[in-house]
This record gives structure tokens, sequence and C-alpha cells, in this order.
């Protein structure tokens, strides 16, 4: 049986990547809505990506009212700005969340359905060409056909895909990553891991998933720390992006599983970002799956050299120390640390167990994810 394999159609990697891709590319329309957060002005890469679009005689508007969850709401005012000053491309500049939102507003602006109405089906629209530009190294928001948006009528994150949610460009820029800050550097690198992992232990892995996996992995493991302990490590830095994008690759056609899965209803409910939620439920959910995957976490513990047995058994436990060793040195928290209402996530687990069950991610996990089994960890990690 064949494999599809999805990715942008054009990527630019490394240093100085956005002087290299936007010289050489032919811009696709004249009047460009980049979309991004208050975060991308005060550290001005809003101005070096509008400096050279300026050279370039190409107009723009920036919609920056993106926060680390974009709701509905937020997108349906960006397709506004969009249509009301006749934009014809975008540009997505920031973390997961300013891309995500790039995507979703696409999608509104070439549609007259809901987004709501695409969480049961997939977006196949023409829609306005998509430059994705990450500073962080994390989400592989850049390389995915997924978006996730708050439904904020029913409280819930919404997955929404399709091959046309994927951007056309990537532009994989260490240099946008080197004032990310120390708690977000680890967020988003534990994030990637989890894409990583899932995408590795997944159902639905295929052997190019695989390869993209198992590196991401690797890279993660020696610069992760690097990135954390020495933040202006430009050569980390661009390893780390390397490891994002081979994440976002794998995960983009292997799916994510029960961290995700799980991760979603914590956002949506306690408006934790995305990130975060996946660090402080990494270890447990994939404890849970460890004796179905026992050989794939082998094989990771092989590639990452923390083991030297034969025995997958042992080698599986292997890589669960040096997991937990590698949260350490990145000074995750736990659920118990980043929840101020325990009594009100412990009312929500019904419903977060029940939502994250509807997404769909945990069926991919290797083996079989009740309801029950998600409650189960959701109170172990909060008690």
């Amino acid at each position: 049986m064949s494999n599809q394999f999805l990715m942008p159609a054009k990527i630019y990697v490394g240093k100085n990547a956005l002087v290299d891709c936007f010289n050489n590319l032919q811009f696709p329309g004249s009047h460009a809505l980049i979309v991004t957060d208050e975060s991308m002005i005060k550290f001005g890469y809003i101005d070096t990506v509008t400096a050279i679009l300026k050279e370039k005689n190409v107009e723009f508007t920036i919609f920056d009212k993106v926060n680390f969850e974009p709701t509905d709401t937020c997108i349906n005012e960006g397709a506004t700005v969009y249509k009301s000053n006749l934009c014809d491309f975008l540009i997505g500049l920031g973390g997961g969340s300013p891309i995500d939102a790039m995507k979703a507003i696409t999608m509104v602006t070439s549609s007259k359905k809901l987004l709501s109405e695409y969480t049961s089906t997939i977006f196949d629209q023409n829609r306005p060409f998509m430059i994705a530009i990450p500073t962080t190294a994390g989400t592989g928001s850049e390389t995915t056909q997924f978006t996730i948006i708050t439904d904020t009528q029913r409280d819930i994150k919404m997955l929404l895909k399709g091959p046309k949610v994927l951007p056309d460009v990537a532009i994989v820029d260490p240099l946008f990553t080197l004032s990310t800050p120390e708690k977000v550097t680890a967020a988003t690198g534990i994030d990637a891991l989890c894409h990583a992992i899932e995408a590795y232990t997944s159902k639905k892995a295929q052997p190019l998933s695989s390869l993209y996996a198992l590196d991401a992995i690797k890279k993660i493991f020696i610069s992760l720390p690097e990135c954390f302990n020495t933040p202006t490590n430009i050569d980390a830095r661009e390893q780390m992006s390397l490891a994002a994008f081979e994440a976002g690759c794998a995960f983009n056609n292997a799916s994510v599983t029960l961290i995700h899965g799980m991760s979603r209803p914590i956002g949506a409910n306690f408006h934790i970002p995305h990130g975060l939620s996946n660090a402080v439920l990494m270890y447990a959910c994939l404890e849970h799956v460890k004796v179905a995957a026992q050989d794939r976490f082998a094989t990771i513990a092989r590639a990452i050299n923390c083991t030297t047995s034969t025995n997958d058994e042992v080698a599986c436990t292997d890589f669960f120390h040096a997991l937990e060793n590698l949260l350490q040195i990145l000074c995750s928290p736990s659920l118990k640390d980043i929840i101020t209402d325990k009594e009100r996530f412990i009312m929500s687990i019904d419903k977060m167990s029940t939502d994250a069950y509807d997404s769909g991610s945990p069926s991919n996990s290797l083996c079989d994810i009740t309801i029950d089994d998600m409650k189960s960890i959701y109170l172990k990690l909060i008690k």
C-alpha cells in the first residue's frame, strides 16, 4: 500500500532564509495581510518582514490581534480586515497561534461555511496564497494541514484540517527564535518532541513520517537543553528549528495521539498555552501506552544513545528515564503547578475526557484508549 506525504510546496530553511525567500519568490499578490501578535511588533520582527515587502513594492496590512489561543471571533475579525483592505495573500508571522490564525482566516475568506462546520468535514476550497514564518521552534504549524481554533460558543478547541490548509511557503529561519523566552523555548520544544514521539508511535505512522520523527527526536534531545540554557546559541537554535519542522512534517502525515487529544481540552477550558498543556501530560500519557509501543520506545532509546541494551523492555525503560531527566532539565511544571482552580478542574474532567475522545486523536494510539482511561490520567495528575 502506498502512502501520501504532504508538506509545503516551497521550503526555505536556515539562517537568513527570510531574505533568501523574499529575494527569490514571485509574490502571489500585491497586498498582504500579515497575521501576527503584539510580541512580534515588540521584538521588531514585523519590521524585518515589512522592510523587505516595501523594497518589493508589496503593500501590506497588519492584523496583530492574535493571542496564544486564537478564537473564532478573532478569525472572523481578521477575515473582515482582509476583505476590507482588498488583500490578496497572507503572511503568518509568529508562533503556532498566528500561523494557525492565518490558516483559519483563509478558510473564512474563501468559504460561506462557519469554521465549526469544518470539524466534521475536510476543507477543500480554493483559497488565498499563504506564507508561514515561525518564530518559535515547536508547533510545526508551518508544515501542517491542521489548524486549532477555539469555538467560543461550545468552549472547545476545534481541529480543522485539509490539504488546502497547508501553507504554500514555509520560511524556517532560526534568527527569528533568538529572543524566545526560556519558558517558551522549553514549552514549544516539548511540543515539538510530543509531535515527533506521537507520530512515531501512531497507528498511522509510515516510513517517511517515521524517518522525520526519529531525526527530530534525536535533534531535540541534544539541542533543546542547549537552547534552554544558552539562548543565544544560534547553532542549537537552528537544530531546534529543523527539528520542529521535521516533527511537524511527521505528525502532519501520521497524526498525533493521546497527549494532544488530552491537551486541547485543558487549553480550551483553562486557557493554558498549548505547549505547556502538552508538557504536563507528556510523561503520563506516554507511560499509559508504554507496553503497546515498547518496541518503538526502545528504538527511540537507541537513536538518542540513552541505552546499550538489545532488550526492548530494558531499552524502553531507559527511554523513560531519559525523558524524565530532560523534563527536569527544562524545569517542566506539573499539572498541579499550572491549574489554579483544582476543584473546577476535577469538575471538568468528564467533559474534557469526552472532548478528547471525540477529537479522534487518542484513537491513533497503539492501544485502545477509553474515556475512563483519560479520566484516570487527568485525575492522577491533578491530585
